[in-house]
């Protein structure tokens, strides 16, 4: 009995756990991440939709690094550039994702490099709904989650 009690108890944290998913009144976010990194910056990526009738807007994170800014890559003269922006619009009843080669958040100054399996704390902040206590999962980098230039991000330079 002891045996299934602590099985069914890991496979309800296990289910918690992949779900990885946070909320803040209309606002859900669904699977702050970040990959694994060599460099000293990390980039962190969610899903962010508004199932309300008002918008709303990421307007600054903070986490346990000497610098955490929200970014966008842009294209210029043929070259992806990654630019300090104060906000990112949420509108009503859509959904905006954080993904390589678009919106960010940076993680700059790490001591180390991030690993896979690793966490990172850090805190929301949206214009209407206030802070949101998340955490970014560190994952494993495949072929896959290279950006569209087929540049690692923790490679490029930053604008502000």
């Amino acid at each position: 009995m002891k045996y299934v009690f602590s099985t069914l108890a890991a496979l309800a944290f296990s289910t918690a756990a992949s779900a990885h998913e946070y909320s803040a009144g209309d606002l859900s976010i669904d699977h702050p991440m970040s990959f694994e990194t060599t460099a000293k910056a990390g980039v962190g990526y969610m899903t962010i939709t508004n199932q309300g009738s008002t918008a709303d807007a990421l307007v600054g994170v903070t986490a346990d690094f000497p610098r955490v800014m929200i970014h966008q890559t842009v294209e210029e003269d043929g070259i992806a550039k990654m630019k300090h922006v104060d906000r990112i619009e949420i509108p009503a009843g859509e959904t905006v994702k954080l993904l390589p080669g678009g919106f960010h958040v940076m993680f700059m100054g790490l001591e180390k490099p991030l690993k896979d399996g690793e966490t990172i704390p850090a805190t929301l902040i949206f214009e209407q709904a206030g802070e949101v206590e998340v955490v970014f999962n560190v994952e494993a980098r495949t072929s896959e989650t290279k950006d569209h230039s087929g540049h690692d991000h923790s490679g490029h330079s930053h604008s502000n």
